[in-house]
């Protein structure tokens, strides 16, 4: 990853995997997404944004969520997007691929042993790297598996 960093990630566990990632952030600029306004206590020194909430069945978190999203993608600009799930990761990369181009990364939730979330398999279809955490999951054409978080 080079230049400008977004991770984002909805909150309990899907924050807690983020978190684990901050040694891979070192050195880079990286602004931190979640649906928590208290996170930001967790990424001193980072740029933070709290967003809404929003799962497929209502229709007008996800509206408020896709705006807040544009809003902080044009306002960062960053060259790759990182997502620990769930809806509103797969939301952000969607809006990152298409609008301002970004590289896109999907690392599914650790707790998804047995099968791909709802969201890790979407994401798919916007992600450039497209990781598992379970060996027994990965696929020849994705997803991957480089490891776990946790």
């Amino acid at each position: 990853m080079k230049g400008r960093v977004l991770a984002i990630a909805s909150g309990g566990g899907h924050w807690i995997q983020m978190r684990r990632l901050l040694p891979a952030f070192e050195g880079m600029d990286v602004a931190f997404v979640s649906v928590s306004p208290d996170y930001a206590a967790d990424v001193p020194g980072h740029r933070f944004y709290p967003v809404r909430d929003a799962h497929r069945f209502d229709k007008v978190s996800f509206a408020v969520l896709i705006g807040q999203l544009a809003w902080i993608l044009l306002r960062e600009r960053p060259n790759t997007v990182i997502s620990t799930g769930s809806a509103p990761g797969l939301v952000c990369l969607a809006l990152a691929k298409y609008l301002i181009r970004a590289e896109t990364v999907w690392i599914d939730s650790i707790a998804n042993c047995e099968q791909l979330s709802s969201s890790g398999l979407q994401a798919r279809r916007v992600a450039d790297v497209w990781l598992t955490q379970w060996p027994q999951l990965q696929g020849q054409k994705g997803p991957y598996y480089w490891g776990a978080v946790l």
